[in-house]
């Protein structure tokens, strides 16, 4: 097992919050990496008392409502989260560029590319932000 750093940043290169997961291998496909990152959020956030903030990659369909709100991290009730529906959402924005993953500075191209992870990779999830109005 190995334990590498999952960081979100913004386009600019800022760091918004790091995620730790564990991997068996250290050659995993881009689609084992993300399944990797949401199954750690979906157990972290059904492990979570009544409420608490969250700025995750995959959201809570509770959490759609609320983004009109001033925060980029909402408070949201506890609900159960099901791994297998965050899963396909987030596979599915990878494919439409709603994030993307820098490996080592390197973007990654499709789910089934495979890379080589250690410890000391620089994981970084770029999540995009829609324009007002287009």
């Amino acid at each position: 097992m190995t334990t590498i750093t999952l960081r979100d940043e913004t386009n600019v290169g800022t760091l918004v919050q790091e995620l730790e997961i564990q991997i068996e291998n250290n050659k995993i496909s881009v689609k084992d990496l993300i399944a990797a990152r949401v199954k750690k959020e979906v157990d972290i956030y059904n492990q979570q008392s009544k409420e608490f903030y969250t700025n995750g990659l995959v959201m809570p369909t509770e959490y759609e409502k609320s983004l009109n709100s001033n925060s980029n991290a909402t408070k949201i009730k506890r609900a159960h989260v099901d791994f297998e529906k965050q899963l396909y959402v987030a596979l599915e924005a990878f494919q439409r560029n709603g994030f993307f993953i820098l490996i080592d500075d390197e973007q990654c191209e499709s789910l089934e590319m495979e890379v080589m992870l250690s410890p000391d990779s620089k994981i970084s999830f770029l999540k995009l932000t829609p324009l007002v109005g287009g």
